[in-house]
């Protein structure tokens, strides 16, 4: 049964949706009730004693004394080819929009582009690649589509994420040699959902800096880090009227700790509000009642804190 057309700007509550290709036998548009369908109200742990003080070694720290923070590319994919299988993400421009203002907050230099063929995407991040970074103490962008595992979904088909990510290779990318740069992505990795499993806890109550030595050499692949808004082979969760869980987080933790917590501390918090906070809500119970927890692969060499 085909659902009915949604209207994000409506300000209706809708259903929990997924960022991945449609099954055959259905359309998943999950349809909730209103009261279950957004983050439950959890108050944040409270921060403890510790949290006050920062120990930091400054040779394992990024330099971050530059002229500019860096750029923030966003890639906002929503309506897709009919050839692709794709439906329309509803939600998404929220999630670029608080996108946009967290990072900007942050001191980023922010351009969104929406509906990037695959072709599109690989010219826009060659060019971001080849511009000259020096005056920028890192790089951020940020994918917002469907997806399977390794790949992301452009307006007319899917890309391996490799090829779009390894233009700011060490060897490609002079200038952002030795600096972190930092790719979030919103998008499935694949068609298994998560469950979710009872557990006997409760709720937390917690409450000399260098730039890169020419004189040696570091890898190619060195100073990246993956926000992957879900683990492989999971389906990731979206709100067509209050935005995706993983993005909705991120915000969420950003504007409360962008300058407090190194980034690995942030993305655990937006784990953390992830796994806790989100369970999908539909009629049909094969999609009821559904868990997702961010994965965040990291070869950055030092801490970094904006």
């Amino acid at each position: 049964m085909e659902p009915p057309k949604i209207d994000e700007d409506n300000g209706e509550d809708h259903g929990d949706q997924l960022d991945a290709k449609p099954d055959r036998r259905d359309r998943l548009s999950i349809f909730g009730k209103k009261k279950n369908n957004g983050p439950e109200q959890q108050p944040d742990p409270e921060p403890s004693f510790s949290n006050h003080y920062r120990i930091v070694t400054p040779t394992f720290q990024y330099n971050m004394d530059y002229k500019k923070v860096g750029k923030c590319i966003i890639i906002n994919n929503k309506n897709f080819a009919d050839h692709t299988g794709m439906g329309r993400r509803n939600g998404t421009d929220k999630d670029a929009g608080d996108l946009q203002q967290c990072f900007r907050n942050i001191g980023f230099d922010v351009v969104v582009y929406n509906d990037q063929s695959c072709e599109e995407m690989e010219k826009l991040l060659e060019q971001a690649a080849s511009e000259n970074h020096s005056n920028a103490a890192c790089f951020a962008c940020i994918f917002l589509s469907h997806g399977e595992e390794g790949l992301i979904y452009g307006t007319d088909g899917p890309k391996p994420i490799k090829n779009l990510t390894s233009f700011f290779r060490g060897d490609k990318c002079p200038t952002l040699v030795g600096k972190p740069k930092l790719f979030f992505i919103q998008a499935c990795r694949g068609s298994e959902f998560d469950d979710g499993i009872q557990t006997d806890s409760g709720p937390s109550n917690d409450n000399l800096e260098t730039d890169a030595n020419p004189r040696y050499k570091i890898p190619v692949e060195a100073d990246f880090l993956f926000a992957y808004s879900t683990v492989p082979g999971y389906y990731s969760w979206r709100n067509p009227g209050k935005g995706s869980w993983f993005v909705q987080s991120l915000c969420s933790v950003l504007s409360k700790y962008a300058k407090q917590l190194e980034i690995l501390q942030i993305l655990t918090r937006v784990n953390y509000k992830v796994a806790t906070s989100y369970e999908s809500q539909s009629e049909d119970p094969r999609f009821s009642e559904k868990k997702q927890v961010p994965c965040v692969v990291s070869m950055l060499t030092k801490e970094l804190y904006f």
